[in-house]
């Protein structure tokens, strides 16, 4: 049996990383001016780009020293994709997870998307921020001046909302492994992004069993469906 584990924010909770529509989560915390959902696009990036990148620096950056849990070191050896961009996957061993959103320790030069797979993340060196002079670090880490220039500029390795899966994000191998699984595990997650509903009906159309694991699971269309209104945590010493 192959198992395909997909998580989402819940389970880096234990890590003290807020979720995305908890009381203190990203998405219910904006700017003064827009909303979470308008500020992590592309067009913010590039038209308001002190807006963003303060945005993304203060909402995920400095949680970049935040550590696994017991539920990351027991993926370790799973087959996973993961919503996450915190890296705590990574840290806890797992060498092949795919990061299907991103990575906060990386970045990559700003591209046009139809070129993605020419394009190759590199370390963002988040240790040079100087927070007292925070704009200008931010403009110097991720070379801008004035506006983001395609192919000379950097941009946080993160999908925004409106960009797209390629092949940078590992899209394609995400589809395999979920064609490939017997059975999908999906912990922490509200089933409210393109690569989760891409699983759902993946696991339909191929009679796949799934889980969801949550404290507050969503209900599905799908009957081959064994729900656990439990933290990810509780489920991993459940099944230990």
């Amino acid at each position: 049996m192959t198992t395909l584990y997909i998580t989402g924010a819940g389970v880096s909770a234990e890590s003290g990383i807020p979720t995305f529509r908890g009381e203190d989560g990203f998405w219910t915390i904006g700017s003064r001016n827009y909303t979470p959902q308008e500020m992590a696009t592309r067009a913010m990036y590039q038209g308001h780009t002190l807006q963003f990148l303060r945005w993304y620096y203060q909402r995920f950056a400095t949680y970049r020293d935040h550590g696994p849990n017991a539920v990351h070191y027991w993926l370790a050896d799973k087959d996973l994709i993961t919503q996450n961009i915190d890296g705590l996957d990574g840290k806890a061993g797992n060498q092949s997870y795919i990061a299907i959103h991103g990575r906060l320790d990386q970045m990559t030069l700003f591209h046009d998307q139809n070129s993605a797979d020419q394009i190759t993340p590199t370390t963002t060196p988040w240790d040079e921020i100087d927070e007292e002079q925070l704009d200008g670090s931010l403009l110097e880490v991720f070379k801008i001046s004035g506006r983001p220039k395609i192919n000379e500029s950097y941009k946080p390795f993160v999908l925004l909302f409106d960009e797209y899966y390629t092949e940078l994000y590992r899209i394609s191998e995400a589809q395999r492994r979920m064609r490939d699984a017997t059975r999908m595990v999906f912990m922490g997650t509200s089933f409210s992004v393109n690569i989760t509903m891409m699983a759902l009906e993946t696991a339909m159309a191929r009679g796949i069993p799934i889980e969801i694991v949550d404290p507050e699971p969503v209900t599905v269309p799908y009957e081959n469906t064994t729900y656990h209104a439990i933290t990810a945590l509780a489920y991993i010493e459940q099944a230990r």
